[in-house]
Formats: C-alpha cells, sequence, structure tokens
C-alpha cells in the first residue's frame, strides 16, 4: 500500500475544510454515538485517496473517543467492554492486516459498500428490537472486529450490538468511546507494523483528533436539547450519497 503520494499539494484550505468536518463529526458523535468514523472518510478520500482513510481515522479515533469517554466517564459499563475488547482484539488486527493489502480502489469499495450498509443495518436492528446476552454480545464482537479493522463508518455496528445489550443513553455513548478507544490502538499496532503510518498520515490525524477534542463536551451540553433523529436522518443521507459516491468511483 502506497500511500504517500496521496498527500501532495493539500491546501490550506483543504485542511481548513478538514477541520471543520473533525468537528462537526465529533459533535454528532457525541450526540449519537457514531458520525466520526462515516463524514470524515467523506472529505478525506477526494483529498487522499482511499488508502490512508482507515489509519488516520483510527489515529485520529483515540482522541474523540477519548474525550467522549472522559466526557460521560461515570456511565461507562466496564463489564460490557471488557467483554468485547476480549472478543474483538484479535479480529481487529486480522481486518487491520487485511485492509493493509488493498489498492486504492480497493480500499475506496471496502469504505464506501461499509459506509451504505451502515444505514439499512442501523435501521433494521433498532426496528427488529434486536436483543442480546452476554454470549450474543462476545460473538457479534468477534465479527466486529473483522469489519472495523479493515473499514471506516463501521462504529453503527458495536453501537447496536451495545444497544441490544441493554445500554442505553448515556451508557451507549460512554461504553462505545471506552471500546473504540482500544480497539483504535489495536489498529495502529498493525498499520504502525505494516508501515502505512506516515508523517502525513500522523499529521491529519493530528489534526482532526486535537480539533474535535470539544466536540464531545458541546455534545454533552445538548444532548437533551436537541432532537437525535433529525441529525441522524441527515447523517444517513449523507454516509448513503457518499458511500455511493466512493463506489462509483472505486469501480471506474
Amino acid at each position: 500500500m502506497n500511500i504517500a503520494a496521496g498527500f501532495a499539494n493539500i491546501s490550506l484550505l483543504q485542511l481548513l475544510l478538514v477541520a471543520i468536518v473533525a468537528l462537526f463529526a465529533s459533535l454528532v458523535g457525541g450526540l449519537a454515538g457514531y458520525g466520526t468514523g462515516a463524514l470524515m472518510p467523506l472529505v478525506l478520500v477526494p483529498m487522499v485517496g482511499a488508502e490512508p482513510v482507515v489509519p488516520i481515522i483510527a489515529i485520529s479515533a483515540i482522541f474523540a473517543n477519548l474525550s467522549r469517554s472522559t466526557a460521560y466517564f461515570r456511565h461507562v459499563d466496564r463489564r460490557r467492554a471488557l467483554i468485547v475488547i476480549a472478543c474483538a482484539a484479535v479480529t481487529t488486527a486480522l481486518g487491520a492486516y487485511g485492509y493493509t493489502k488493498l489498492t486504492n480502489a480497493g480500499a475506496a469499495l471496502v469504505i464506501g459498500a461499509m459506509l451504505i450498509l451502515s444505514v439499512p443495518l442501523r435501521r433494521h436492528m433498532k426496528r427488529r428490537d434486536f436483543r442480546v446476552g452476554d454470549g450474543g454480545l462476545a460473538a457479534g464482537a468477534v465479527g466486529y472486529g473483522v469489519v472495523v479493522g479493515g473499514t471506516a463508518g463501521s462504529g453503527v455496528i458495536l453501537l447496536s450490538l451495545l444497544m441490544a445489550a441493554g445500554l442505553q443513553g448515556a451508557g451507549v455513548i460512554a461504553t462505545d468511546a471506552a471500546i473504540s478507544m482500544v480497539i483504535s490502538l489495536a489498529k495502529l499496532a498493525v498499520f504502525g507494523l505494516a508501515g502505512v503510518v506516515t508523517a502525513q498520515v500522523i499529521a491529519f490525524a493530528l489534526l482532526i483528533g486535537i480539533v474535535a477534542l470539544p466536540g464531545a463536551f458541546l455534545a454533552r451540553a445538548f444532548v437533551e436539547r436537541m432532537p437525535v433523529h433529525v441529525h441522524t436522518a441527515v447523517l444517513d443521507a449523507v454516509v448513503l450519497v457518499g458511500g455511493v459516491a466512493m463506489v462509483a468511483s472505486a469501480l471506474r
């Protein structure tokens, strides 16, 4: 995977756009529990190509989820978090390793397909009122690890699993953030060993992560005032359009 070329000729205006989207995505993530992994590829892929996107988001997610888990610390369900981390760690590493073997078109196809599938998957699981115990949560975490290791925008799977396990409201957001932070570290370890974590990747990730830090705290301030279904519907529309655009670009 050669990812250095995609960073040539990045303008200050483009960096400003990345920063604005990162702040917005962090705010949405703090409200809905997901958003950063779904929204950031829409601005990053046209700018730097698809190959560096998952490593960038994996690093920046450490910052975003650290701020989110800090903001909602008292709501973290440690037992369920440990179940998911224990069962997803190895499969996450496998998924991340597989991603490093993809071409730019292959990476765009994988990310785009995941973004498209995430919307109907979330709605289907919510409509079915899907419920699992600890065993089901563990089994789901194994599959989640494979998907999250090599894609962006797959956070909706974890969110749905936690809700199915009985978590609600701030408990879902807090536990999701704690798990995602550890999972991002596992992905980062694999990407680092594979040599895809370049200086440019780190710079972009730090920009996104630092700008996104206030998002969770702003979200907490508004979480009881803003109707979640409104921004969730907008996010779904944006994710679907962006996913279709990425798949179309990959197939050309």
